[in-house]
């Protein structure tokens, strides 16, 4: 008998369990759902990837089974709110998945896309919706919808919330929850500020933890490479080029502290022959889902995201992390290098620190407890770096629509479409750029935390 059927779940929810190949919880799950089962209050801490979702989706599906009601216009009955749009997509689509053998709706809303289209689908009501703050409210302005029939209701990813600048918006969705409630708040890090944010929204909680606060991947080798802030697209680049031709990197994220400079990047990359592309706020939801189904099927190896767009990032085999611009808040790195070593993987992550990042370095490793293990540049880096070809003027990759289909790690450079093949080499690791230190210059940055998104 598996660990799900005894805790008494819905014959349904087991039913679609079994097709997912469900049988042993994760920390998470074992933790949260007996806790849920019982209608108790969570406040939950682990990151993405931990099995949060079902964590929190399966004695809530199993709670509206057991007791039907008829849906109410404009209405749900279980409220998820996601920090980005690609986050609560995957939230809904794996909630869906539970809730195959059962007669509960599953909406999903967020920017990018139509609101009145949106407005519709809310019309007759539905069991559980799944939104970003943003389009709740705006729904909720335009009379679309209505929070008065919400049982049960989750805030995932808090601390997401917070460096995105939602702590209005989220004050007021919890002025408008019903009091009576079951409600459950999630983060991968509980500083006190997220603390006190929880307390607006939980009541005599059961804490659940399944790793330690601010703590990295323990399969994950990290790196750093001080160097000039000018240099760092020729490293990543000649970097890039290595391990895609050797078979060392498979996939990777590469992230960028600002939506221009992913876009700049992505340039650069496609002019040598990488097949990147960018995600970012700024993009449309069709260039962003476009974006992330490349990377998913490894049509792009390469993705340059901002912190705000990753969240929801959840593939496999993600080899390598790249901090083009390291976070100046230290719990986003916890995030950033926790997208590789899944699944009892291995995986590296290597960043790049300019001369005034160093504060922001140490930050991180005061915060996590590690000390990167420092990589000099290549001896011949700057003969290398000077035959690098010019960016490309337009967009590449998968912002430029279906037309590449070769399916190739890297393209000419210039961003020809060749069938050039990387080789196949499934259990070698990416090795950072090693030579002689150089030293840099630059100048010391303001410190700061993360200014609110302008969208989500």
């Amino acid at each position: 008998m598996s660990y799900f059927k005894e805790l008494g779940l819905a014959e349904p929810i087991l039913r679609a369990l079994q097709e997912k190949g469900y049988t042993e919880p994760s920390p998470i799950q074992r933790q949260a759902i007996p806790a849920l089962m019982d209608g108790r209050d969570i406040l939950g801490i682990a990151q993405t990837g931990t099995g949060k979702t079902a964590a929190f989706s399966l004695p809530s599906l199993h709670r509206l089974a057991n007791d039907p009601k008829p849906r109410q216009a404009a209405g749900c009955r279980m409220l998820v709110l996601s920090p980005t749009r690609e986050l609560a997509a995957q939230i809904a689509e794996n909630i869906r998945g539970y809730a195959l053998f059962l007669n509960l709706s599953v909406q999903c809303i967020f920017g990018g896309v139509p609101a009145g289209k949106q407005a519709k689908k809310l019309v007759p009501g539905c069991d559980i919706l799944v939104a970003t703050p943003g389009r709740l409210l705006d729904l909720i302005d335009q009379r679309a919808l209505t929070l008065r029939n919400v049982e049960i209701f989750v805030l995932d990813e808090a601390d997401q919330m917070m460096d995105l600048g939602f702590i209005k918006p989220l004050t007021r969705v919890a002025n408008l929850l019903p009091e009576k409630r079951q409600s459950l708040f999630f983060s991968a890090t509980m500083p006190q500020a997220i603390a006190n944010l929880g307390k607006r929204f939980i009541k005599n909680p059961v804490k659940v933890e399944v790793a330690p606060q601010s703590t990295t991947a323990e399969r994950v080798e990290q790196y750093a490479t001080f160097i000039n802030q000018s240099e760092k697209t020729a490293l990543l680049t000649l970097t890039l080029q290595k391990g895609l031709d050797n078979g060392e990197i498979e996939r990777c994220l590469v992230f960028s502290r600002t939506k221009h400079g992913a876009d700049r990047l992505v340039r650069h990359l496609v002019a040598a022959g990488i097949n990147a592309a960018a995600i970012h706020g700024n993009k449309s939801q069709a260039q962003r889902t476009r974006a992330l189904d490349g990377f998913r099927d490894s049509r792009i190896p390469v993705l340059v995201a901002t912190d705000i767009a990753a969240r929801g990032i959840d593939v496999p085999g993600v080899s390598a992390v790249f901090n083009f611009e390291l976070p100046n808040v230290p719990e986003q790195y916890v995030h950033r290098i926790g997208r590789t070593a899944r699944a009892g993987r291995d995986g590296i992550a290597i960043s790049y620190v300019a001369p005034d990042e160093k504060p922001y370095l140490r930050d991180i490793q005061k915060l996590t407890g590690v000390t990167l293990d420092t990589v000099p540049l290549p001896a011949n880096f700057s003969e290398q770096a000077a035959q690098l070809p010019k960016p490309a003027r337009k967009p590449a990759g998968a912002e430029r629509g279906e037309g590449d289909r070769d399916g190739g790690r890297r393209r000419k450079p210039g961003g020809g479409g060749g069938n050039r093949q990387r080789k196949r080499n499934p259990g070698a690791k990416v090795t950072p750029a090693g030579g002689d230190n150089r030293k840099p210059a630059g100048r010391r940055p303001e410190r700061r935390r993360s200014a609110p998104a302008s969208s989500n």
